[in-house]
């Protein structure tokens, strides 16, 4: 009874955490305002407690939640594209590719971690990793690698996969978190790491000055990473078993190698020669599901997978959706208290429209920005993709009381990594 009455308490914090960021005055937007705070906001607030309250419901209530704020905007306040139907006609015309790439990639990477499950490789690796605790450290390491030259989705999925294998699908709760959070942290010093940092890339920022992130990242590695590995380590073990016979399909781990390929490839080509167009269509989603399909002669993907992977993606579409519609008009002054802030936010907030907003008003660390809109989302299960993604495998996971119960090492490394960063590098704000 106490458990889940602290849950319940603990899962008020992300709207809590909204709320009083924006409630500023400096954030304040044409919009009718309540206590303060604009409407728009109180409503997306309610849709993620209700996220938070209902997790065996989310998608219901993330579908609910972005029907009432596109009336609610098509009714009142409009969109910066227009008002009424027209402007919300425009505003899902500039958004779609966002959308259908997310939708493109979470799927196709379900998919992918599918191909690699059964290429017999998750088998092999107790072999590699060490015994005691130090195995599960030592795959949170692997995905944080991973991490840096993949998308921290795929990164998160195959460590899930390998996981779900090494510890007989028997993970805690705070070891899940653990498994994203090495996702985010691994990607945030990488233009080809993350969304965000992606974005930063192609509004003109140089890779090198994005990389000091990863100062922060390695602390926070240390500082989630033993304690998580701890407690995977006391709930369910590695299992070896050195004498069983393993077989590599070594054709399906070459399909996942030609996707990989292929989504950075071509997320390298169209960043470097076509960035006017980066946006305007989801070349990575299509990368992947080109990939997936050219391969199907060899190896036939686990097609049984789309229907709860598909639900899985409309339900961080509609979230994604409903924070695009945001009227974020308007950032404290950038400094490092307001990157410290953007990490928590970003963990109930879409970290692309943060970022984008911090691009146009210039003035940040861009290596301090980058660990904290990245790695940030890892401290509540639907505030990154990768979270959202290993979720889908999970379902366990989609407790928030049970990811800030289980997980509080998280937020330890994000404010470990933050002044670790802070005092190593120190703060060096440049223009766009």
């Amino acid at each position: 009874m106490h458990s889940r009455v602290r849950g319940s308490l603990l899962s008020r914090l992300p709207a809590a955490a909204v709320l009083a960021f924006f409630a500023s005055p400096v954030l304040a937007a044409d919009s009718p305002e309540l206590f303060g705070i604009p409407l728009d906001f109180i409503l997306f607030a309610v849709t993620l407690l209700g996220v938070a309250l209902f997790h065996h419901h989310v998608l219901k209530v993330a579908l609910a939640g972005l029907v009432v704020i596109s009336l609610y905007k098509i009714a009142f306040t409009g969109f910066k594209t227009g008002d009424g139907i027209g402007g919300f006609a425009s505003h899902m015309a500039h958004e779609w590719s966002l959308l259908v790439n997310l939708l493109l990639l979470l799927v196709g990477f379900a998919l992918l971690a599918r191909h690699f499950e059964d290429s017999g490789v998750p088998e092999v690796l107790p072999r590699l990793l060490p015994a005691n605790w130090l195995g599960p450290f030592a795959l949170l390491l692997i995905i944080w690698i991973l991490s840096g030259f993949l998308d921290n989705i795929a990164a998160a999925l195959i460590g899930a996969t390998i996981a779900a294998s090494v510890f007989r699908r028997k993970l805690h709760p705070g070891y899940l978190a653990a498994i994203v959070a090495a996702s985010n942290a691994g990607g945030a010093g990488s233009v080809v790491g993350d969304t965000t940092t992606t974005m930063m890339w192609i509004a003109g920022i140089s890779p090198l000055e994005v990389i000091s992130a990863y100062v922060a990242s390695a602390v926070a590695l240390v500082v989630f990473g033993v304690p998580a590995a701890l407690q995977q380590n006391r709930y369910q073990p590695i299992v070896h078993n050195f004498h069983a016979a393993h077989h590599i399909d070594y054709a399906r781990v070459g399909i996942v190698a030609f996707i990989l390929v292929a989504a950075i490839s071509t997320n390298i080509t169209v960043n470097l020669n076509f960035p006017e167009s980066a946006e305007s269509y989801p070349f990575l989603g299509a990368a992947v599901w080109g990939a997936l399909l050219i391969a199907v002669p060899l190896r036939k993907p686990e097609w049984s997978l789309l229907p709860e992977a598909i639900k899985g993606s409309v339900f961080l579409l509609a979230l994604v959706a409903c924070a695009s519609m945001m009227p974020v008009e308007r950032l404290p002054a950038a400094s490092w208290q307001t990157a410290l802030g953007l990490g928590f936010v970003s963990s109930v907030f879409d970290n692309i429209p943060l970022t984008a907003l911090a691009l146009k008003q210039g003035g940040y660390d861009w290596g301090v920005l980058a660990f904290a809109v990245g790695y940030g989302g890892s401290m509540l299960w639907f505030g990154s993709s990768s979270g959202v993604a290993v979720a889908n495998i999970f379902s366990e996971a989609k407790s928030v009381g049970k990811w800030l119960l289980h997980g509080w090492h998280i937020p330890l490394g994000y404010l470990a990594g933050f002044f670790a960063l802070l005092m190593m590098v120190g703060w060096n704000p440049k223009p766009v």
